[in-house]
């Protein structure tokens, strides 16, 4: 490898949670260099290891040989080593490690930074027309705040600027488009958010010391997943590699998916092969086409499958689908606060969704009946109002509703489907403010703005808004307090006022209550590993606990 562009500028080191962690700077890159040592995957993406031999920063899990101590810088961020003049391995591809943020409920500067970030890297929020400052401006304009109050909160919680972050967010995601597919250097430079090749070109020469064609060439041939179409064609696809940090349930998540799974929709995949969720899936603009999530358990690794129809999009389906299935997940600092409380369920995940407008639409049909009864329901919606899409999987051929067409569904259809008028008035007053824009359901969401819209809804109420921030706004310390089953776990329900008691209870697990949620409804039915139907039989329907506690008050 070629000499960084520039020497590197040493950034102060930041605390990370690893082996050997003590108060003062020097125990700290202590217990992160045994944590690089061991190329320990729980740490993965909770710092980066600059190396001043070789001007390369890598993920602590990298296969390279260890490097001499005296040779590591430890940062962060990729942002932070990228500023400071280091180049991403070409070998562990930070790109590719799990992002790692602290989360807090009470330090009002950690939330406003949370949000920023989760903002900037929401592909297209940043304009690549944009003159410089504008897209700051924009942000501190979304978050409430001055340019200047936000540039100076951001270097200091995280030792770079807004701009600085975005432009690693962006070569960092054009350099896993190069080595993951086949798509065109243009169309990489586009989707990346880059406005034109050359100043896609200058921005990756500057930083990386080498032209994208040069990294292509250099990188692992991108690998392609053959997938063999109902008529027996086969198609192709490129594969994206999206890694986690141990340990992770995966079969407790897939069969999680599995109980709420609308067939024509999604399939979850164990027989025999690596467990996979298959999905269709629609995006802004029109975009349709399917996804394919396997899962790696060896490599802690999800290994993504898209139609070629994503392509433009990909970013944003790695998104959403690193949000879908909760691969940020930090399990240590998750457990340490809820593992005497729920021991044993450290792998749990709090999973999400691809789409928002649909997760909500699943969660007012699931208000006060059981999990199967609402999967019925909306197993109608899909197959009365759902449009058709081709996939390489006969099981898999149908999009769900979109706002739109649920937007102007009339009382009698939704009726004939067996939707009571309460929940009907809900999924149309939900439809029509996500369709006109009111109502934005994604993890960029302001949360507290979001659940006052949602209640201010006919027909949804506190349960079913914090189920919608747990699964889509990606809120770690949302809380379903009328939860019945949640009453049960924390044996609350004979209390004279539960949800009161549930709160109080809930209290020692903040930030991190959705994840204890999930912990208490495993406790009450532990989740077995999915089970695959037979071609054309329904898929197991059993119900879990969860349900809304009370009618909503709208």
């Amino acid at each position: 490898m070629t000499s960084p562009t520039r020497p590197p500028v040493l950034l102060p080191n930041q605390d990370a949670a690893v082996p050997g962690t003590a108060d003062a700077e020097g125990a700290t890159d202590e217990g992160r260099y045994l944590a690089l040592q061991a190329r320990d995957a729980r740490f993965d993406g909770r710092f980066f290891t600059g190396v001043t031999s070789t001007g390369i920063y890598c993920r602590p899990v990298c296969a390279v040989r260890t490097p001499r101590r005296e040779n590591c810088r430890f940062f962060t961020l990729a942002a932070q080593a990228e500023n400071a003049g280091f180049r991403p391995c070409l070998r562990c591809r930070p790109e590719v490690a799990p992002q790692a943020m602290a989360w807090s409920v009470q330090d009002a500067t950690s939330i406003l930074v949370q949000q920023a970030v989760r903002i900037l890297d929401a592909p297209g929020f940043a304009s690549p027309s944009d003159v410089q400052g504008a897209t700051v401006a924009r942000l501190a304009q979304r978050l409430g705040v001055s340019d200047r109050h936000l540039r100076r909160i951001f270097e200091a919680a995280l030792g770079v600027s807004p701009l600085q972050y975005l432009q690693t967010r962006r070569l960092l995601t054009a350099k896993q488009l190069l080595t993951d597919t086949p798509m065109p250097v243009t169309q990489v430079a586009l989707a990346s958010g880059f406005g034109s090749v050359r100043r896609f070109n200058a921005a990756f020469s500057t930083h990386y010391g080498l032209n994208p064609t040069q990294l292509r060439r250099g990188a692992v041939t991108p690998q392609a997943g053959p997938h063999r179409g109902a008529a027996g064609a086969t198609t192709a696809s490129a594969t994206l590699r999206l890694a986690w940090r141990p340990p992770m349930d995966v079969s407790a998540l897939l069969a999680f998916f599995e109980r709420r799974r609308f067939v024509g929709v999604e399939a979850v995949v164990t027989d025999g092969t690596a467990p996979t969720l298959r999905r269709t899936v629609r995006l802004p603009g029109g975009i349709t086409g399917w996804l394919s999530a396997q899962f790696d358990t060896t490599r802690h690794l999800v290994l993504l499958h898209t139609s070629e129809s994503l392509y433009p999009a990909l970013p944003e389906v790695i998104r959403r689908v690193r949000a879908m299935l909760d691969l940020d997940a930090d399990p240590a600092a998750i457990n340490a606060v809820l593992g005497p409380v729920f021991p044993g369920r450290d792998g749990l995940r709090v999973p999400g969704a691809f789409d928002g407008f649909e997760l909500a639409v699943r969660a007012v049909l699931g208000q006060q009946i059981t999990v199967a009864a609402a999967r019925t329901l909306g197993q109608r919606l899909v197959e009365h109002l759902g449009e058709p899409v081709a996939t390489p999987w006969p099981d898999l051929n149908r999009l769900f509703p979109t706002p739109a067409v649920l937007a102007s569904a009339s009382e009698d259809t939704l009726g004939r489907l067996g939707i009571v008028r309460q929940r009907q008035a809900a999924i149309v007053a939900l439809a029509r403010a996500v369709d006109s824009g009111a109502l934005a359901l994604d993890a960029m969401a302001d949360v507290p703005a979001t659940l006052a819209a949602l209640c201010a809804l006919p027909g949804i109420g506190d349960w079913t808004a914090q189920y919608i921030a747990m699964r889509v706004l990606r809120w770690p310390d949302a809380f379903p307090a009328g939860d019945v089953a949640l009453h049960k776990a924390l044996g609350v329900q004979g209390e004279r006022n539960p949800a009161r008691a549930a709160l109080q209870a809930s209290e020692p697990w903040r930030p991190w209550r959705s994840y204890g949620v999930i912990r208490a409804w495993a406790s009450l039915a532990p989740l077995a590993p999915p089970t695959l139907p037979a071609a054309g039989a329904p898929a197991n329907t059993s119900a879990v606990p969860e349900r809304a506690a009370a009618k909503s008050s709208k």
